[in-house]
């Protein structure tokens, strides 16, 4: 099958595209750039040719002769998608609904959406699926729920959407990020050795590797298109809710003579426990490899590999926010966060 992957360059893009190509499809990324400097190692796999483009830019052209568009280019959490809210609707709500009806219009048959378990918000009646009403907190969840909305009526014979609300992402990439939940605690653990919670802890967060979200995403699109046809799925697996304070503290276990300490609770009020056993009865070939604490083991081996540094951990291409804000400081993009001329 020959797949379109838009966010070739970021986080989960360079997980993904690798997976792909091993099991024999053939890639087309996409990717405008903004996190190009953040490369952390170099990893096993092929890459994919990738078209430096905004996703707002791409014309049927781009899009014709490919079988399949996974759709991961977004201004991507909830601290960034508030440092401009007014393009994240852009990027993330408009710029997704041009993809999806240019892939439409180019014959693309399905269109696999990143969306975010981040849409539940605050769920305090027990574990939700994917059935829950949605309660975004933030610019980038309520763009999500958006996408998904206006996504929908899309669906027909000749086009198949499916929308993947993954799990907070954790795991070591080529592309790193250091703005997610576990892979900031190892990268403070192994820096600091210390990891001091403005936050009580208390707060559920259910978690999931970034190569079990890549082997989701192959096995929706090697399953038969009425199994995924306009459906929702929760990304992740029933073992992996966990509270903030347990993840800090398996990093604490696993990183010797790191502290952990907590605090109150925070501003931040978001708090979920999901249920993944949708995605089990559709994709009955897709089960998670990783758990958080194979994950934090994982980075401990890494950093000790690399040489890691607090140099290293602090770059700013390595999350999102800190890159945004460093390339609007310097000028090289504009107000609507389209790069200026090059020098």
């Amino acid at each position: 099958m020959k797949i379109l992957v838009t966010g070739t360059e970021g986080y989960l893009g360079a997980l993904l595209a690798p997976v792909l190509i091993g099991r024999g499809h053939e890639v087309t990324g996409v990717d405008v750039g903004f996190y190009k400097a953040g490369y952390l190692y170099n990893a096993k796999g092929d890459t994919a040719r990738t078209l430096a483009k905004d996703i707002r830019h791409l014309t049927a052209d781009d899009l014709k002769g490919h079988d399949a568009v996974v759709h991961m280019a977004e201004l991507s959490n909830d601290p960034l998608g508030e440092l401009h809210p007014d393009i994240t609707y852009e990027i993330n709500h408009k710029g997704t609904l041009h993809l999806a009806n240019t892939a439409k219009a180019a014959g693309v048959k399905r269109f696999i959406y990143m969306s975010s378990c981040s849409v539940y918000g605050v769920a305090t009646a027990g574990d939700v699926t994917e059935e829950t009403k949605p309660n975004p907190q933030t610019a980038y969840a309520i763009c999500k729920t958006l996408c998904e909305r206006d996504l929908k009526p899309m669906a027909d014979k000749n086009f198949a959407p499916c929308y993947f609300r993954n799990a907070t992402a954790f795991g070591a990439s080529p592309r790193q990020r250091f703005d997610l939940v576990l892979n900031n605690l190892c990268g403070l653990a192994w820096t600091t050795k210390e990891i001091k919670m403005i936050s009580d802890g208390t707060p559920w967060r259910p978690l999931v590797h970034g190569l079990d979200i890549a082997q989701a995403i192959a096995c929706a699109i090697d399953a038969p298109a009425e199994a995924v046809f306009n459906e929702t799925f929760n990304i992740g697996s029933n073992g992996q809710n966990y509270r903030v304070k347990e993840i800090a503290e398996k990093v604490g276990r696993v990183f010797e003579g790191c502290s952990v300490s907590f605090g109150t609770q925070g501003a931040d009020n978001r708090s979920y426990r999901v249920n993944f056993d949708k995605i089990a009865k559709h994709l009955p070939a897709f089960k998670c490899q990783w758990d958080a604490d194979k994950g934090v083991v994982q980075f401990h081996e890494l950093f000790q590999q690399i040489g890691f540094t607090k140099e290293m951990f602090e770059f700013p291409a390595f999350t999102r926010l800190k890159q945004l804000q460093y390339l609007i400081r310097t000028s090289q993009i504009d107000e609507k966060f389209f790069w200026k001329t090059s020098f």
